[in-house]
């Protein structure tokens, strides 16, 4: 009897500790096979049929559509390129070459992936409507107060993330071996 009882706990114990992981793997984000390009993040799987059960879980419980391996990549990112947390209070300026693509998108979300509320209703910028110099790559500034030139509006108070989709790109069959060169820096400005 005393052997019965020890296995039945052994299985809900290993059942709650598999379903706590599992949860706490959903709330981080996606699963396996992330490739890391200075503060970006992608996972080039999750549109195929590759994808780890993790991340097919979380796009389950989302209802989140991801890119397919042949129409682009999305990358993901939650901190400044010297690893720093973005902070919501702080300006940040992305600047450098975009990686190559047909066409790109870049936008701020909250974390759960809604559209920051702001008077602009600007929301993101495409590779059709960036304004840039003749002889320098593109700056977008992330900002919680109006910029000129390029300028996405943050919250000044609620934290957020910064997604780059590119569309028709190399990178979505060569994302494992990805450079941080390749990708645009993020950098820190004013902070308030």
């Amino acid at each position: 009897m005393a052997i019965l009882i020890k296995s039945c706990f052994v299985v809900v114990l290993g059942t709650l500790l598999g379903l706590a992981l599992t949860f706490i793997s959903l709330e981080r984000g996606f699963g396996f096979g992330a490739v890391r390009a200075g503060p970006w993040t992608g996972w080039p799987k999750t549109g195929s049929a590759d994808i780890d059960p993790y991340a097919r879980a979380l796009l389950s419980r989302t209802g989140a559509i991801p890119l397919g391996t042949g129409e682009g990549i999305s990358f993901l990112a939650r901190a400044d390129s010297d690893g720093a947390p973005l902070n919501p209070r702080c300006e940040y300026v992305i600047k450098g070459p975009m990686p190559p693509a047909r066409f790109w998108t870049l936008s701020v979300f909250t974390p759960n992936g809604a559209l920051i509320e702001n008077a602009a209703k600007r929301y993101g910028f495409t590779s059709a409507e960036i304004l840039r110099a003749s002889d320098a790559p593109a700056e977008i500034i992330l900002a919680s107060t109006a910029h000129p030139g390029n300028w996405l509006p943050t919250s000044p108070t609620s934290p957020y993330v910064v997604v780059l989709r590119l569309y028709d790109s190399v990178l979505s069959a060569t994302a494992a071996s990805l450079d941080s060169s390749v990708m645009p820096k993020l950098v820190k400005g004013f902070c308030r």
